[in-house]
């Protein structure tokens, strides 16, 4: 069993000062971090207000956040690492997963283990809405674009490839991937994490304003491509609060120390895949940094999610940075930063 280590005091304390701060100046309405072990209560710090929309209201554990891109690791992921025992391989191509992909189409000879590390060679661009009017599958469309480097050659972020993913999974399993996905949650005790939409309310942080005098995006997915797969889709479009992905991270460490097969899992997804840049690496869907000891990614909307499975540490961050600016990741860097720094230091 991993030993864990408790959080250090001066830690949390930089990282609620740091998020004080970002409420403060505006870069984000307010915000919730939540920290802990796999074997002790999660803690939480609080910042600012849900939105101005919702009054007073002020996040809290219970929070709803859109995630974003952590839904890569909140579903296709551990979905993935489900379906490994039932002849869904890592090195299987995404031709064998769907039906219908030409032999010639060029993503189609993209392996599992390629789109996981970001090494698709797949186009970057998601750009989803140029199919409007198209009447063959989506997974066709996309394997049929030329792919913009050999598979496997390095690392580039692509969504494609996890959309692709989330499709071969509902074919695989013949369910649709919420189906899927809510399954999962549900054993894991993840009692408020879904796909959306989510019906508004305070409780529902509100993200960006498209038009100005319009309403807000509020419950439904920010990233649009989600938004024109109805809201499901393998690389975005959950919603979750901080108590929820506590929920998940206790699960995947405690899992990772005892041995258990989403544990597993996770240990042979922290195995270095592509190098991003100098001290990080991509695993599978993760990206590792500390050499190899923390696991950890983030959502474009103001969400994180951090693993230390050697001292069964974690840190969630739930921001609704995307309210007031596009630039969030810079807004964001100094957080994330402190955060990355915090669950890397020595116990």
């Amino acid at each position: 069993m991993t030993n864990t280590a408790p959080w250090k005091q001066n830690a949390l304390a930089d990282l609620r000062e740091c998020l004080d701060l970002m409420t403060a100046d505006g870069a984000v309405p307010g915000g919730v971090i939540a920290h802990g072990t796999f074997d002790t209560e999660p803690g939480y710090l609080a910042s600012g207000v849900v939105a101005p929309e919702c009054g007073d209201a002020r996040p809290g554990p219970d929070t709803v956040y859109d995630v974003a891109s952590l839904t890569k690791v909140l579903a296709t992921w551990p979905l993935v690492g489900t379906a490994l025992v039932d002849g869904f391989t890592l090195d299987t191509p995404i031709r064998e997963l769907l039906t219908g992909i030409p032999a010639e189409a060029p993503g189609g000879r993209v392996t599992v283990r390629q789109v996981l590390a970001h090494t698709s060679g797949l186009r970057a661009d998601t750009r989803l809405d140029q199919y409007r009017g198209r009447t063959e599958p989506l997974a066709e469309l996309i394997c049929a674009e030329p792919l913009i480097a050999d598979p496997g050659a390095g690392h580039r972020y692509i969504n494609r490839g996890f959309i692709l993913l989330g499709l071969a999974l509902a074919q695989h399993r013949s369910r649709r991937l919420d189906e899927l996905a809510a399954e999962l949650w549900q054993r894991f005790g993840m009692t408020s994490t879904t796909y959306g939409p989510v019906p508004r309310s305070a409780q529902v942080a509100p993200t960006e304003q498209r038009l100005t005098g319009g309403p807000r995006l509020w419950g439904m997915p920010h990233d649009d491509n989600a938004a024109l797969l109805g809201g499901v889709a393998g690389h975005a479009g959950v919603f979750t609060t901080p108590a929820d992905l506590a929920t998940f991270a206790t699960h995947l460490l405690t899992s990772h120390a005892a041995g258990g097969p989403l544990g597993r899992w996770l240990a042979r997804s922290m195995q270095p895949q592509a190098e991003i840049e100098a001290s990080l690496d991509r695993g599978l869907a993760w990206i590792l940094a500390d050499e190899g000891k923390v696991a950890y990614h983030h959502g474009f909307t103001g969400t994180s999610l951090y693993l230390a499975p050697a001292t069964g540490r974690y840190l969630a961050i739930c921001t609704n940075a995307v309210y007031h600016h596009q630039d969030n990741r810079t807004r964001l860097a100094p957080l994330r930063t402190l955060a990355l720094k915090a669950i890397t230091d020595e116990p």
